[in-house]
């Protein structure tokens, strides 16, 4: 874990791409965890027979889909939870390198 902090430190840019290729993963991580495990709960304690993201209002010939709002919504509010504390776990705020 050492050796890749040094990393980061050092390489920048590189640092940025190594980051946004692991934010890709734990992006697809959450999004599994949101789809194949939260909403099918939610859609039990709400009542829904499905999944949460089946979840609609019907509007005319309209569907307003409430439930995939509610799922991405909450897919994003555990990602920056993921990151949040992800860097205060590895204390990356305060990688700062003077030169």
């Amino acid at each position: 874990m050492k050796g890749f902090i040094e990393f980061i430190r050092e390489q920048g840019v590189i640092g940025l791409a190594v980051g946004f290729i692991l934010g890709g993963a734990v992006s697809k991580v959450v999004a599994s965890l949101v789809t194949d495990i939260i909403n099918p709960l939610l859609g039990v304690v709400l009542g829904f027979a499905g999944n949460l993201d089946d979840a609609y209002i019907k509007l005319g010939s309209s569907k307003i889909m409430w439930g995939s709002f509610i799922s991405t919504t909450i897919d994003f509010l555990v990602i920056a939870l993921v990151v949040y504390f992800g860097v205060r776990l590895l204390r990356l705020d305060r990688l700062y390198k003077k030169k």
